[in-house]
């Protein structure tokens, strides 16, 4: 198998794309030692590709709970008794002071997620307000995962300042409907398309542990690099209590691992970024950065506990890479 693994690192250092039925073929193995060298592997081509930076963006949970969507991972469901925060959509003030705490730690961008089918009405009209002072008050990168849109908002958030649309599909398009039956896969990819239609590049991945297999997660890297994503995000379930998927089973080290390089192999252009779930990945997830990740969220996530942008700062220093210079 080490030679398949070299023969797949070649063709893609050489500007070739490895094939649905190679990825699978990398997806199989169980050795230790083999996965290992799928992760150097996979190190060589984020090397070759995207250098040494790392980039660091941070979210802020902007509106939480009452979801209409019944997302089976997400405590933010109104279809599910969780123990999760609800409120409105927070103030100007609010977001400023976040986004300049962020921009003065060093991070390369700052996004608003809110809760619900998509921001609607006069929420809506609140936030492009918050993101134009943003962008005349701070100088990273906005971005915004306000969910399911059309390309009028889109067009008006670009014109708000946003470069980046972040809008996951969360699996592959088989098992996405034992994922969520409330909106469909091709609404998710619609979103996508528009966003990029309006002139924001996509941030879009998904979520591993949720029951699907190995050969779903690679239907979904192969799904993103159709779609041309730039930014991916690879969250790490975190069961929560009260919905359904509250008693998931946890992946293994080498399974998380596994994906991340298998995810560079497939979309070796792209940021891999380290999303939810990392206080689940050993030394919040120091060897995925081994594997191909160039990207983490950093800080608190919406629902679960992050890394501390300055462990962060730390923990890429240690690996000899660096912080994406902003500007």
């Amino acid at each position: 198998m080490r030679d398949f693994i070299k023969k797949m690192e070649k063709k893609t250092l050489e500007g070739d794309s490895i094939t649905f039925e190679e990825a699978m073929k990398l997806a199989g193995l169980e050795d230790k030692e083999h996965i290992l060298e799928l992760c150097n592997s996979a190190n060589n081509i984020r090397k070759t590709f995207m250098g040494k930076e790392v980039d660091l963006c941070t979210i802020m949970n902007a509106k939480s709970g009452h979801c209409s969507e019944d997302c089976k991972f997400c405590a933010q469901s109104a279809h599910y008794k969780t123990n999760a925060e609800v409120y409105d959509l927070v103030s100007k003030e609010a977001a400023l002071e976040l986004a300049k705490e962020n921009e003065n730690e060093g991070v390369n961008r700052f996004s608003l997620v809110t809760s619900g089918r998509g921001v609607t009405g006069e929420d809506f009209q609140k936030v492009i307000e918050i993101y134009e002072d943003l962008n005349k008050e701070i100088k990273i990168d906005l971005c915004a995962s306000l969910g399911i849109l059309d390309y009028e908002e889109l067009i008006k958030l670009r014109e708000a300042g946003i470069t980046m649309y972040h809008h996951n599909l969360e699996t592959s398009r088989d098992y996405y409907k034992k994922i969520c039956t409330t909106h469909s896969y091709d609404e998710r990819i619609n979103t996508i398309n528009v966003a990029k239609k309006a002139g924001m590049d996509v941030c879009s991945g998904g979520i591993i542990g949720m029951g699907e297999t190995l050969e779903h997660r690679v239907k979904l890297a192969f799904q993103l690099r159709e779609l041309q994503v730039k930014s991916i995000p690879i969250n790490v379930l975190s069961p929560v209590q009260g919905t359904p998927l509250e008693n998931a089973e946890r992946l293994s080290q080498e399974d998380i691992l596994k994906t991340i390089a298998i995810f560079r192999f497939v979309n070796p252009k792209a940021f891999i970024r380290l999303a939810g779930g990392r206080n689940l990945i050993d030394e919040y997830g120091k060897n995925c950065f081994n594997a191909g990740a160039n990207a983490t969220i950093t800080g608190n996530y919406l629902t679960t506990s992050g890394n501390k942008i300055c462990d962060d700062k730390k923990l890429i220093d240690e690996l000899n890479l660096e912080v994406r210079k902003n500007g």
